[in-house]
């Protein structure tokens, strides 16, 4: 954790500031812009929450494509969608080019060190939205994972269907890693070893889901098409371990009235009780530094998954 950077972010920072983190110049701007105004969490309160908790965070980040999510005027006000790195921007900014469908090579940001990770919130990222693949190979994940939508479903269906894919994934001799969404849901990640492609990943996530779907039809859909979708279900969205796709990184803050963070815990947690609502901006820094990275399993080249054995 760089001591300047928390110093400068300290409470009441305003205005204009510039920090060396390293040889490496951040100008950081208007710390004093509220972001979510009802809190009374400012821009400054942001960038020293990621500062806090980049240690854990870099990690499940570095190497990977960001896609930029800008809110200029805080979690209420409008956004914008920015894929390509700004230019001009600093020379020491690291770049995963990524050729689109259409032909196009779009160069999006890589978030390696701290003094990228607060140059791109300071543009407004409040939420980190990675890509699934590292840049070497940007076809082949190492990871799979689900979102658990509740789509008018309650809370307890959600964590009653987190359970029912853990035990479907530990059945199949997949290790599961959960986190809230810090929106309305959970995410449950399994790490695999590098080799299928997205689309092959896809396949498989679909598979289950559709499974689980039809094993548990009273709490589970795995249709995507929300005209269809039965109500008062979770869905068991694998859609999103589509190309392109992402979902918001452990330990990203989420544009939600609570200043809600997507939090990793344990499923002993889960079923205790705990809430998205309980993991928010101002009290995770306290739970990294108490538990660490319950997620540094997701890192490890042990224990992964041959996801071949299932196409």
């Amino acid at each position: 954790m760089n001591a300047e950077a928390l110093a400068i972010l300290e409470e009441g920072a305003s205005g204009e500031r510039s920090l060396m983190i390293g040889d490496r110049e951040v100008r950081l701007t208007h710390l004093e812009k509220p972001f979510w105004p009802e809190l009374g969490i400012t821009k400054g309160h942001l960038l020293r929450y990621y500062a806090q908790v980049a240690p854990v965070l870099l990690p499940h980040v570095r190497d990977r494509a960001m896609v930029m999510k800008r809110y200029p005027h805080g979690y209420a006000g409008p956004f914008f969608f920015m894929k390509r790195a700004p230019v001009p921007r600093p020379p020491w900014i690291r770049t995963c080019s990524i050729t689109h469908a259409s032909g196009n090579v779009i160069d999006f940001p890589i978030v390696d060190d701290l003094a990228t990770l607060l140059w791109i919130v300071n543009l407004g990222c409040i939420d980190l939205n990675p890509w699934y693949a590292r840049c070497d190979d940007v076809q082949r994940p190492d990871y799979l994972h689900f979102d658990l939508d509740p789509f008018q479903a309650s809370w307890e269906q959600v964590v009653e269907c987190g359970f029912v894919l853990r035990e479907a994934l530990e059945g199949l001799k997949m290790p599961t890693l959960v986190k809230t969404s810090g929106s309305k849901g959970l995410h449950v990640y399994v790490p695999i070893r590098r080799g299928p492609t997205q689309k092959q990943v896809w396949t498989v996530a679909k598979a289950l889901a559709q499974e689980l779907a039809a094993r548990h039809p009273n709490l589970i859909t795995a249709e995507y098409r929300v005209a269809r979708r039965p109500q008062g279900r979770v869905l068991v969205d694998y859609n999103q371990n589509a190309l392109g796709r992402t979902l918001a990184s452990i330990y990203s803050v989420r544009p939600k009235p609570e200043a809600s963070v997507s939090t990793p815990v344990s499923w002993e947690e889960l079923e205790a009780g705990a809430r998205i609502e309980d993991f928010t901006l101002i009290n995770v820094p306290a739970r990294v530094k108490r538990l660490g990275d319950l997620w540094k399993p997701l890192l490890s080249p042990r224990g992964r998954v041959e996801l071949e054995r299932f196409l």
